[in-house]
């Protein structure tokens, strides 16, 4: 819902955090501190955490200092206790808050919420917390809210380590309502542990794993895929059965049929979904409206392998077969026809699918092959890599026998190797030999045909910008001669995807001597890719045509005039896109900050800024917010005499978008323009209004205008770093006005009911005192 002033005040305070100006982020993170000392900031930080319409990293953010205010904060003898306890009443509203937000669509938030409901649970359940055992259980059962019964299973796994004797019998028929409803057991009535629950199940569970899967119809499989499920929640949720059950009766009778039912899945999935030389049309819906498909019974299995090796006891049981279970993962990680369908047709899908979590079998095996690495360690990476090897070979194997699909599997091995780039250039440290075989992939692929594999090509351009850390630099620079010839030629789309990838990365890295005359060509494809490119892609087009602007060297002068009025209409056609519109000022930045384009850039930049502001009541929404967004850039670390024809221009108009706008966006974006004309032109700025003492009046106007208790709160963090600002580069001409300040800030303290904001003015006036006791 709308963020009330406390939420948009910590909101604000979260994003500065993250600022890459290091007073900025350390004013925030001293005002976070003091805010944490003041009632109401837990409930605050709850509320964003939940808020969906936050931004979901603030919102990751605003989870984990919510868990740290539980530790330190909630129970008053608990070792770790940091005064002051919470109150009851914002207990209740956190406690509240949380349980009704743990179904969120977001996998990583739900897991925050249920790891706070847990820390809650641990010392509220059951006495203050009756109803959070009634609330999960609910919320298990009811199948229509996918969401809510993840969420719920996370939670009770986390607390299942305060579940007793007594708790359980109690929670076993509520909790496995859908396994009682699959396997009619002959214990029905009688079961009142999960332990006795276990033998017939395991049992039964066995018994339907042992046929094989033989079609893509859901109906032959259906029974398989509840268990799946099944299995799922036994082993996430009673981490705790005795090792000798799981260990046990568990891995002899089920671990080999659930070998069996992947393997023999996967023949079906090959033919059917990959080569789709088979109908696989199949796809149904259950009675609680999930799909029905072949790949999402892969899905299910993907996930349940990836819990098996994530349980500590599990994982050393099935240690023996690593090797095999990674080939497999690969091998179901090959690009499917319908992916070759959609994918060659719209290359922003390629990008959105590569760029998003989507749910497909590549994403479910990267998961269980980090899984892997991250559970059996150097054991796990040197499965992994043996099995790429054996997938590799056989894509050669296949090759020579001519079959049209070898490309597959050979791009399947990239893709898995990719996904792991991070492990696998510390691996290479560690003395495994990565670079031999990443090279060997990716030259076996510079002579075949693009138009006849163009997925194998854009996947070895993305892994060469992946490993370009570990590949040779000899490599890298024919993949970037290849790739800067790719934009220039008539490809197939997801090669130009791939290509840009590869410049993107390899470019900043790049020998200047090699690439001097290719540079003016790669900007002017860039250019034309721009022309043609959509949402999806346009962000890759401008990521890579900034590491292209700033790899220019001396030639940049000459792409000023080419380049800036092109990136400019992106901008204001974008400018209601957040992402888009950052990176278009991220690579007008680049151009800014290239050799003699600075002085061009402001002046093709500054009349239509300057009309913009001036008459910013009349401008379509997010247009002047922008257009101070882009000004604050221009006035960073400019010279003195650039900040002084941007004052001349620009700087009364933002000042009276500070004293007269009401929009949140527009007055923020303008006190931290204020901010930077301060930090840019210092003492001098004073002299520049030409009449004596109106621009240090302005500036203070401005301040008295931000402290106004009537303003809406919410710019509030801005206020606190123009102030400083003011403080830090202005200071013999504040002296006389310090005391009017310090009232104008109290009066504001005294007013407002948001902690995180009394909190930043405590900050200032702390400063305020200090800065004023050398005149006493």
């Amino acid at each position: 819902g709308a963020a009330d002033g406390d939420q948009r005040w910590l909101v604000d305070c979260l994003t500065a955090t993250l600022d890459t100006a290091r007073e900025v982020r350390a004013f925030a993170e001293e005002s976070l501190c003091q805010a944490s000392l003041q009632p109401g900031y837990g409930a605050a930080l709850t509320k964003v955490t939940v808020n969906k319409e936050v931004p979901f990293g603030l919102r990751q953010l605003a989870a984990v200092l919510l868990k740290q205010f539980i530790k330190q904060h909630w129970e008053e003898d608990e070792d770790n206790f940091v005064p002051p306890v919470v109150s009851a009443s914002e207990k209740v509203v956190i406690r509240q808050l949380l349980l009704t937000s743990l179904d969120d669509s977001n996998g990583k938030i739900r897991t925050a919420i249920g790891m706070a409901v847990a820390a809650i649970g641990q010392n509220d359940w059951p006495e203050d917390w009756p109803e959070l055992l009634p609330f999960l259980l609910k919320l298990i059962g009811d199948q229509s809210n996918g969401n809510g019964v993840r969420g719920a299973l996370r939670c009770l796994a986390l607390l299942s380590d305060d579940l007793d004797d007594t708790c359980i019998p109690k929670l076993v028929p509520e909790l496995f309502p859908s396994l009682y409803r699959i396997i009619s057991s002959p214990h029905r009535e009688t079961v009142n542990l999960m332990t006795s629950m276990l033998d017939p199940l395991v049992e039964q569970f066995s018994i339907i794993l042992n046929s094989p899967v033989l079609s893509p119809n859901p109906d032959d499989w259906s029974m398989q895929m509840e268990v799946l499920k099944c299995l799922l929640q036994l082993i996430q949720n009673f981490p705790r059965l005795p090792e000798a059950k799981i260990s046990g009766k568990f891995c002899t009778a089920v671990l080999g049929p659930l070998w069996q039912t992947f393997v023999s899945s996967f023949k079906v999935y090959h033919l059917s979904i990959i080569q789709a030389s088979e109908n696989a049309d199949n796809v149904g819906y259950d009675s609680d409206g999930s799909e029905r498909s072949l790949e999402s019974f892969e899905i299910q299995l993907f996930e349940l392998w990836t819990t098996i090796v994530g349980n500590s006891m599990l994982a050393k049981v099935i240690a023996g077969n690593i090797k095999e279970l990674a080939y497999y993962t690969i091998s179901f990680q090959q690009i499917t026809e319908e992916q070759v369908q959609n994918w060659s047709r719209d290359a922003n899908q390629y990008v959105a699918d590569e760029d998003d979590v989507t749910y497909s079998c590549r994403v479910s095996g990267s998961l269980l092959l980090e899984e892997i690495v991250t559970a059996y360690e150097d054991y796990g990476i040197d499965a992994i890599l043996e099995a790429s090897q054996v997938c590799f070979r056989e894509s050669r194997e296949l090759k020579q026998a001519g079959s049209a699909d070898w490309w597959r599997l050979h791009e399947a091995s990239l893709f898995a190797l990719g996904s792991l780039s991070e492990h696998l250039c510390e691996a290479q440290d560690s003395g495994y030999n990565v670079r031999d075989l990443l090279e060997q992939m990716v030259t076996d692929i510079v002579g075949t045909g693009v138009h006849q594999y163009p997925f194998l090509h854009a996947r070895a351009f993305s892994v060469v910008a992946k490993f370009s850390s570990l590949i040779s630099k000899g490599i890298c620079e024919q993949y970037l001669c290849n790739a800067a010839h790719a934009i220039a030629s008539d490809v197939p789309p997801p090669v130009k995807v791939g290509a840009c990838r590869a410049l993107a990365e390899l470019l900043p890295e790049s020998n200047q001597s090699s690439m001097p005359n290719n540079i003016m060509g790669i900007l002017s494809s860039l250019v034309d890719l721009l022309r043609q490119a959509s949402d999806e892609t346009l962000h890759l087009v401008l990521e890579t045509l900034q590491s292209a602007i700033k790899s220019g060297g001396e030639q940049s002068t000459s792409i000023e005039p080419v380049i800036s009025p092109i990136i400019l209409d992106v901008w204001a056609q974008h400018i209601a896109d957040p992402f888009i519109s950052i990176d278009a000022v991220e690579v007008l930045e680049a151009i800014k900050n290239a050799p003699g384009c600075l002085e061009p850039l402001v002046s093709r930049i500054l009349p239509t800024i300057g009309t913009i502001l001036s008459k910013s009541k009349i401008q379509p929404d997010g247009l002047v917010a922008g257009s101070l967004d882009l000004l604050t850039m221009i006035l960073k670390n400019a010279p003195a005499a650039v900040v002084k024809a941007v004052f001349d221009t620009c700087f009364t108009s933002t000042i009276q978008i500070v004293l007269e706008s009401d929009d949140h966006g527009e007055m923020q974006n303008a006190t931290e323009c204020l901010a930077a004309f301060i930090s840019g032109g210092r003492q001098e700025l004073l002299v520049w209004g030409g009449e004596q003492g109106s621009t240090l009046k302005m500036l203070l106007s401005a301040a008295s205008r931000l402290l106004d208790p009537e303003l809406e709160s919410s710019v509030s963090l801005f206020v606190g770093s123009y102030i400083l600002q003011l403080i830090l580069h202005l200071p013999s001409h504040l002296s006389p006005h310090i005391p009017e300040l310090i009232a104008a800030i109290v009066r504001r303290m005294q007013t407002s009911d948001i902690a995180g904001l009394k909190s930043s003015l405590v900050v200032i006036i702390a400063r305020l005192v200090k800065f004023r006791e050398p005149t006493r």
